[in-house]
């Protein structure tokens, strides 16, 4: 809209003494012209081209705040969760730390981004999410280096995730959580990816025969 077009919508706006009516539907106008917010990434889409391709076969998401590693991801979360970046409905609710719906040596795959550093006992979650992996499974973790992480929020003013529990949670934390969980391959790790987080995937190997 021009200069001249805007000036003389106002003088007549003015003469039928609709001026404040016409502004308020100007700035409406302009609103609805506005580009949408754009909404905030997931974590997971941050090392979705990494860590997918070890998440083959049958397997599940948990944690994953509506955006699953692979569309056939199971998604895994509370009832209400407190991240979501898309409306897909959670398929399994409850605590992750419990996947009950799954019995010993049934999936491909576990993955989770940014979930195992919200429980006080990282041994026994990790020990249940090993549990329904099959010899050949794979555990899949995007995880934060929590004093990177809070170095980073303090830089940068991005909000601190206040549901993080353990001040030293890295990649070494889970390492030596996972000592002795059973026989397991590391097949890819990496210290530090994406500015503060780092990605661990585990093989769940068959026992050596008694």
């Amino acid at each position: 809209m021009s200069q001249t077009v805007k000036r003389a919508a106002a003088a007549f706006a003015r003469l039928l003494g609709l001026e404040s009516a016409a502004r308020s539907e100007w700035h409406r106008w302009q609103r609805r012209r506005q580009p949408p917010p754009v909404p905030y990434s997931s974590e997971t889409s941050k090392c979705r081209a990494r860590l997918a391709p070890y998440c083959t076969g049958c397997g599940v998401d948990v944690g994953c705040g509506g955006d699953p590693i692979l569309p056939q991801a199971l998604r895994v979360d509370l009832p209400q969760p407190y991240a979501r970046y898309s409306d897909l409905p959670v398929q399994l609710g409850g605590d992750a730390s419990q996947l009950r719906w799954f019995a010993d040596d049934q999936l491909d795959f576990v993955f989770s981004s940014h979930v195992l550093e919200d429980f006080a006992d990282t041994r026994t979650v990790l020990r249940e999410w090993l549990r329904v992996l099959r010899p050949g499974g794979r555990l899949v973790l995007y995880c934060p280096d929590e004093q990177v992480y809070r170095a980073h929020c303090a830089a940068t003013g991005q909000p601190y995730n206040q549901h993080h529990v353990h001040a030293d949670f890295s990649l070494a934390f889970v390492k030596r959580a996972l000592d002795g969980l059973g026989p397991l391959r590391i097949l890819y790790e990496a210290a530090l990816v994406e500015i503060y987080s780092w990605e661990l995937v585990v093989e769940k190997t068959a026992p050596p025969p008694s």
